[in-house]
């Protein structure tokens, strides 16, 4: 079987490594064009592409694969080199590009899609990161033939993961890329052998993973400390979560849940010490345990106090600053 990969993240670099330690054939390799990234903002090859250039597989980075949109040129010549591969399947794990109707038409057995989430909850973008915002008990894989639409195709195999208490978005991502890449060997197997039946999607329960705006990632402490403290661990490590205090500007990479206070304002602080910092919100209490200031590196809360003295009473300041929701500057 000849299988083409179309994928960006490390989600989608371990389920290329499966399919070659498999022993698959890989014709192309699709993945998003190199990115600024680090603190020289130097133009960063993805995940896909580093294991693509290890194992010396054809690799292709459009920048869009319409050929009717901004980018023909370089759409066509993603078609050519697809053709040219001729895969009996193309495999799209967070590729981050859509797929047009020529890409689903092309491979002999279609396109194959590894999502996030138990579908058809948690459609779209960010499903990791969603599930845990929500409090869901539980995660998983999808192993789902791609069709036209957003995460609606039918769907071959399903897993669940629980979600754990302590779970972040990065350690939830680890364990379901284990399992996304396992689920994918097991349907390719099954295809390969013509027992591969896929199911249609039920109507009923389908939600959708909005891309995380950069406004969420402000904690608001007129919110309940339930909240926060899910959508800390759902943002953990990207985009991660901010606050404010005086003149400083925090990234939050841990909190745990207080005890309930009484007759104390959103955003104030309780308690500042080794244990962490203690704030009122609108409902209940949030411990900020792990932070980091601008430009520094992530500490606990004793660490940053020495350098940061925070004390009982000041106000952390309740959503985002006006400048982080103004739109862009226009260059015309």
């Amino acid at each position: 079987m000849r299988v083409a990969c179309a994928g960006t993240p490390e989600f989608a670099a371990l389920a290329l490594r499966a399919l070659l330690r498999a022993g698959y054939e890989i014709g192309l390799v699709l993945t998003q064009p190199d990115r600024p990234a680090g603190r020289g903002m130097h133009p960063q090859p993805s995940a896909v592409k580093r294991v693509a250039l290890e194992h010396a597989l054809p690799l292709e980075q459009p920048r869009g694969l319409r050929l009717d949109g901004r980018y023909p040129e370089d759409a066509r010549q993603a078609r050519e080199a697809l053709r040219h591969a001729a895969p009996d399947v193309l495999v799209v794990v967070a590729y981050g590009l859509l797929l047009p109707q020529w890409v689903l038409d092309l491979p002999r057995l279609g396109c194959l899609n590894i999502h996030a989430s138990l579908l058809p909850r948690w459609r779209g973008a960010a499903p990791i990161q969603r599930a845990i915002e929500a409090g869901d008990a539980l995660s998983g894989v999808s192993i789902m033939h791609m069709d036209a639409g957003l995460d609606t195709g039918p769907v071959y195999r399903m897993e669940e993961s629980p979600i754990r208490a302590d779970d972040t978005a990065a350690t939830l991502h680890d364990r379901l890329a284990g399992l996304g890449a396992q689920l994918l060997l097991e349907v390719l197997s099954d295809l390969r052998q013509g027992v591969a039946e896929p199911t249609a999607q039920p109507n009923d329960g389908a939600t959708y993973a909005a891309k995380i705006d950069k406004a969420e990632a402000w904690l608001d402490y007129r919110q309940p400390a339930l909240e926060l403290e899910r959508r800390i661990r759902a943002f953990e490590p990207h985009p991660g979560t901010r606050t404010r205090v005086g003149d400083a500007q925090l990234k939050v990479h841990a909190a745990r849940l207080g005890p309930p206070v009484a007759g104390a304002e959103p955003g104030q602080v309780l308690r500042a010490d080794a244990a962490g910092i203690e704030i009122a919100c609108g409902e209940g209490t949030l411990v900020l345990t792990r932070l980091q200031r601008a430009g520094g590196t992530a500490v606990d809360a004793a660490a940053l106090l020495r350098g940061l003295p925070i004390r009982v009473g000041e106000r952390f300041a309740c959503g985002a600053p006006a400048d982080a929701l103004a739109p862009p500057a226009s260059t015309t």
